[in-house]
C-alpha cells in the first residue's frame, strides 16, 4: 500500500487539518469542495483583507457605475464550510519542513495540507512619491473600487487611465458611460494588443474613439504632478505633452502574491507558483510536493493542449475550476486524483460590446475571421498555431464559442475546414500582430511561461578521485 493510498486518504478526510491561504474566490470554492466531498477535519482560512470573500468582476463595471456598492459584492455561498477565519492578517512565511504558516501578527499555524490561493495584486505606479498623490488609484480590491467610485461620483474634470488592457479599457468605458472626460495612455500600438493582438486591438481602438475616449497609443506617462496640498493635477507624457487631470487609474497589470513564500523552497516568483496538472506545488528543483497545493490566479500549471507550457491565468472561471480540482485532490488518494485541464475562457464588456474568448489567443501565429465582420464589430475570429486551432475570440457572438471550444479540444486543423454561418466574403489567414514577447506590454490575462526559479537548491560537488 502506498503512503498516499485509499486508507490514508480516508483517515485524512476524518481528522486532518487543512489551511487555505487566500480567502477569495479560489480559496472559498476549494473549501466548499472539501466539505462537499466529505472532509470533516479542521479548516483554517487565512486572508490578508478584512472582508469575507467577494466577487471581483463587478468592481470595474457595476461598482464604478454606481449600480452596486462595493460592500455588496460578496460571493454567494454554496454551503457552509465550518472554518476558522483569520482575516486581515496576511501570511508572511512558510516552513515546509515543519508544515507551518507564519502570520504577520506573530502566530504560526500548523497544517497537514496547505492550499495556496493568494492570487495577484495590482501593479502599482512605480514612483512611490507620485503613487501617494490624492487622485492616483489602482483597481483590484473592493476598497480600491469604493475609493475610485467616490472620486468618479465627484465628477473630476478629466480621468487618466494608464494602460489599455482589459482593466484599463473597462475603466475607460465606465468613465464614458458616466459622462466623464477620459484620456487613455497606452504604450502599445492599440488597446489589448498583448492579449488579443493588433488586428483585434485596432477594432477596440475604434470603439474607444467612437465613444469619445482620448486614446493615445505608443505613449507612456513619464510623471504625475501634484499641487502643494498633494492632490494630483497634471500628467506628463512621453510625447512631450502634459494634460490636466484630477484622477489617474493605474492599470499596468498584476503581480503574483508570492513574496511570503521567499525562502520556502517552493517554485514561486512574481509570475506565481508552479504546480502540476493536479495542482500540487513544485519545489525549486522541480519536484512535486506531497502536501502543498495551488489554485487560482497565483497558480502556473502545464496544459497538454499548449505543449505542456505553464499557463498563468487571471480568469474567474479558471479559478473556480482549478479550486475544485485542488480541493478534490487534497483529500483523495493518487488513483482518484484528477487533472485540471480546463480550457481558459474569459469575458469583458466594453462600450456596450460583449468580448469573450476561449483558449489561449497568445499561443498563436495565425488568425482568421470566421464569422461576421471586424468593421461591424460583430464577429468570431479563430487563432491557430502550427496548423491547429488554439483559441477563438467573439465580439457580440458568444453563442458560437462552445463550438470553437470543441475544435480546440480536438486539436482541429487551422484554418478550419468547415463552412461557417455568416462567413465573411473573403476569408484569409493573417498574423494576429502580437507584440514581440521580449518587449513589455499590458493586458494579457494568459501568459505562457516556463519556470525560472530565483532560488537554486541543487548543489553539484566534484566526484571523489
Amino acid at each position: 500500500m502506498s503512503a498516499d493510498g485509499p486508507e490514508r486518504a480516508h483517515a485524512f478526510k476524518k481528522g486532518g487539518h487543512i489551511v487555505i491561504v487566500g480567502a477569495s474566490l479560489a480559496g472559498l470554492r476549494a473549501a466548499e469542495t472539501l466539505r462537499e466531498e466529505g472532509f470533516t477535519g479542521s479548516l483554517t482560512m487565512i486572508g490578508d483583507e478584512p472582508d469575507q470573500p467577494y466577487d471581483r468582476p463587478p468592481l470595474s463595471k457595476q461598482v464604478l457605475l454606481g449600480m452596486v456598492p462595493a460592500e455588496h459584492t460578496a460571493l454567494p455561498r454554496r454551503r457552509e464550510i465550518d472554518a476558522d477565519w483569520r482575516l486581515g492578517v496576511p501570511a508572511i512565511g512558510l516552513d515546509l519542513d515543519a508544515h507551518r504558516v507564519r502570520l504577520a501578527d506573530g502566530q504560526e499555524i500548523g497544517f497537514d495540507r496547505l492550499l495556496i490561493a493568494t492570487g495577484v495584486r495590482a501593479r502599482p505606479w512605480p514612483n512611490e512619491n507620485e503613487r501617494d498623490l490624492d487622485g492616483v488609484f489602482v483597481l483590484r480590491t473592493n476598497g480600491d473600487a469604493a475609493r475610485l467610485r467616490r472620486r468618479l461620483a465627484a465628477r473630476p474634470r478629466r480621468v487618466l487611465v494608464i494602460g489599455a488592457g482589459f482593466m484599463g479599457s473597462e475603466v475607460a468605458s465606465a468613465c464614458r458611460e458616466l459622462g466623464l472626460e477620459v484620456t487613455v495612455a497606452e504604450r502599445g500600438p492599440v488597446p489589448l494588443v498583448g492579449a488579443l493582438g493588433g488586428v483585434i486591438g485596432s477594432v477596440v481602438a475604434r470603439m474607444h474613439r467612437e465613444h469619445g475616449v482620448d486614446l493615445r497609443c505608443r505613449v507612456t506617462v513619464t510623471a504625475l504632478e501634484g499641487d502643494p496640498s498633494g492632490r494630483l493635477r497634471r500628467a506628463h507624457l512621453s510625447d512631450g505633452t502634459a494634460i490636466d487631470v484630477d484622477a489617474a487609474v493605474v492599470c499596468l497589470g498584476s503581480i503574483g502574491n508570492t513574496e511570503w513564500l521567499a525562502g520556502s523552497g517552493l517554485a514561486a516568483g512574481p509570475r506565481g507558483v508552479a504546480c502540476d496538472a493536479g495542482c500540487r506545488a513544485f519545489d525549486v528543483n522541480g519536484i512535486v510536493t506531497d502536501d502543498v497545493f495551488v489554485a487560482g490566479d497565483v497558480a502556473r500549471a502545464p496544459n497538454p493542449l499548449y505543449e505542456y507550457n505553464f499557463l498563468f491565468l487571471e480568469h474567474w472561471g479558471n479559478a473556480v475550476a482549478q479550486a475544485e480540482v485542488a480541493g478534490h485532490n487534497m483529500i483523495s488518494c493518487g488513483s482518484a486524483r484528477r487533472p485540471h485541464l480546463a480550457i481558459p475562457a474569459f469575458w469583458s464588456t466594453q462600450f456596450g460590446v460583449s468580448i469573450r474568448s476561449v483558449g489561449v489567443p497568445t499561443f498563436a501565429d495565425e488568425m482568421m475571421v470566421m464569422q461576421g465582420s471586424l468593421e461591424e464589430r460583430r464577429f468570431v475570429a479563430a487563432y491557430g498555431h502550427r496548423g491547429r486551432v488554439t483559441a477563438a475570440v467573439a465580439f457580440d457572438q458568444a453563442k458560437w464559442l462552445d463550438f470553437y471550444r470543441e475544435l480546440i479540444m480536438a486539436a482541429a486543423p487551422f484554418p478550419p475546414s468547415f463552412v461557417p454561418v455568416d462567413r465573411p466574403p473573403v476569408m484569409r489567414s493573417m498574423s494576429p500582430e502580437f507584440p514581440d514577447p521580449a518587449l513589455p506590454s499590458h493586458g494579457a490575462t494568459v501568459t505562457i511561461t516556463g519556470h525560472l526559479p530565483n532560488d537554486q537548491r541543487v548543489v553539484f560537488t566534484p566526484a571523489r578521485a
